[in-house]
């Protein structure tokens, strides 16, 4: 067991990385039979572990009722999943930037000793990192699935771009709509200028905001009144960064997973993106069968 324990959601989280593990599964099937090297790599890796209860990283948007109040029990995590996956990965890429979720991380080595040469542990930004791992490798021989499950909003929309200029790596994201992007959303618009910073950052485009609200006017005795109403929601909110995805991605699962909380309140959409424009149309129907079930 950890000595520092990666805490992480409830029945939502288990959700989320089994659909994950059964993706992989079916990744490395295929891909075994391929001539390319592939890849896992995990981009908030955290310590390997998760219990059944989630501390969400520091952030003033977040609620109260968004806590889940669970009891704890050590639980592989995304990490550890992906090791035990068969057939096996050629490699193992893991980012971690909390020293004390690295140590633990680097225990991974020592419990999979078989595949201890081929797992590469990474203690720094994963912005940065993977910013050069796109953008500074040759990829025409190799492939990667990367999960991206940030405790927040983390992931700006040029490592995503730099993702998909690949066209070599299937994407699984989860994109915080409830948890996070929708709270900043203030419903007059009167939206503080760190939070519209950081809604450009994981849109990648000033746009949203007129896709999210209109002007709308008023007339009383004193004459006519304009003011924003907020009409974006939970639903649309998604959809829009599906649309986004769909800029870059050869192919984009168009309906991406929402999960819930305990209190079935919603925090995030699983969604998936292919970028190499062959192998998009069989991942993308893996990744909806996935989903869907």
């Amino acid at each position: 067991m950890p000595s520092t324990p990666h805490l992480f959601g409830g029945d939502w989280t288990s959700e989320k990385l089994e659909r994950v593990r059964k993706y992989l599964v079916a990744y490395a099937t295929i891909m075994n039979r391929q001539k390319f090297r592939f890849a896992y790599v995990d981009a908030f890796a955290g310590t390997g572990y998760r219990t059944t209860a989630r501390v969400q990283a520091s952030s003033s948007i977040l609620s109260p009722e968004l806590l889940e109040d669970e009891p704890q029990e050590f639980l592989d995590g995304s990490a550890r999943i992906a090791l035990q996956v068969r057939p096996r990965f050629h490699k193992y890429i893991f980012i971690e930037q909390s020293s004390k979720r690295f140590a633990e991380l680097e225990k991974l080595k020592l419990e999979f000793p078989e595949l201890a040469e081929d797992i590469l542990l990474e203690n720094t930004d994963a912005n940065s990192y993977l910013k050069d791992l796109c953008l500074n490798r040759n990829w025409k021989t190799r492939r990667a699935v990367l999960f991206l499950d940030p405790y927040g909003m983390q992931v700006t929309w040029d490592v995503i771009e730099a993702i998909a200029s690949t066209r070599a790596i299937d994407l699984w994201i989860l994109f915080p709509h409830g948890v996070a992007v929708n709270r900043m959303m203030t419903k007059d618009g009167k939206i503080n200028a760190a939070w519209r910073r950081k809604l450009n950052m994981i849109f990648g485009e000033t746009a949203w905001f007129n896709e999210f609200y209109q002007v709308r006017t008023e007339t009383d005795l004193f004459g006519a009144k304009t003011s924003l109403e907020k009409v974006g929601n939970l639903h649309s909110i998604g959809q829009y960064f599906v649309k986004r995805l769909k800029t870059v991605f050869a192919g984009v699962v168009e309906n991406p997973r929402p999960l819930y909380n305990s209190r079935n309140i919603p925090l995030y959409l699983l969604c998936f993106a292919s970028g190499n424009p062959k192998g998009a149309p069989t991942a993308i129907k893996i990744a909806e069968d996935i989903l869907m079930r």
